[in-house]
């Protein structure tokens, strides 16, 4: 399930991407990587996945600057993705809510009232809506890629060294390298103040330190 969870962030990266360059094959990288909530080291390398399968093509433009445009296969795959991401999505959120609320139980049962969230994903905004609905409060999401400085109105942090003395718990939310995260977050906080959906169970490799 993990992986289908990882998947799913990559289609909706690069569905995000097409659409990017669809309105505006001009605008720059930096910008693009705001947009869609990644490094921009990591638009560069969906942009050159696109451009090597004929999605995207490239143009020099002014000020050594390049310009990008979809190519009519860019355009079909675009019309996929959307329709894809749609029924993904749906099936997604239904799972995604259903483990973050047994996520937040089962941290209230371990007496955790504080929690910060590790990683920004779909999975962390799923999990900030379900936050609502408990007395749990999310202090911030850890997340030392993305450009943006707050996340579905939580404030960003690059580290753990910013949330330390502040939280019970730690939530992981990370789709891109989920095993390294959680062996990070148990070593730092201790199995019993880390939390795992259960999407991303199959990639921590130890189900017994997850809800």
């Amino acid at each position: 399930m993990a992986t289908s969870a990882r998947r799913g962030e990559d289609e909706r990266v690069v569905l995000g991407l097409l659409e990017s360059v669809e309105q505006d094959g001009a605008t720059s990288q930096r910008r693009l990587a705001a947009e869609l909530g990644i490094a921009v080291g990591l638009v560069n390398a969906y942009l050159n996945r696109c451009i090597q399968k004929g999605l995207v093509k490239v143009t020099h433009a002014p000020a050594r600057r390049y310009a990008y445009y979809l190519t009519p296969q860019g355009f079909i795959e675009k019309s996929r993705l959307s329709l894809e991401y749609l029924t993904y999505s749906f099936k997604f959120f239904r799972q995604a809510k259903l483990d973050c609320l047994n996520v937040f139980e089962a941290a209230r049962a371990r007496g955790i009232a504080r929690v910060a969230l590790d990683g920004v994903s779909d999975i962390a905004e799923i999990a900030t809506i379900c936050g609502r609905e408990t007395d749990i409060e999310i202090v911030a999401i850890v997340d030392e890629e993305t450009t943006l400085e707050r996340f579905a109105g939580i404030p960003i942090v690059r580290n753990y060294d910013a949330i330390a003395g502040r939280i019970d718990g730690l939530i992981v939310t990370d789709l891109g390298s989920t095993q390294g995260t959680i062996k990070a977050a148990v070593e730092r906080f201790g199995a019993e103040r880390v939390l795992v959906p259960s999407l991303l169970q199959t990639a921590s490799g130890n189900g017994k330190d997850v809800p």
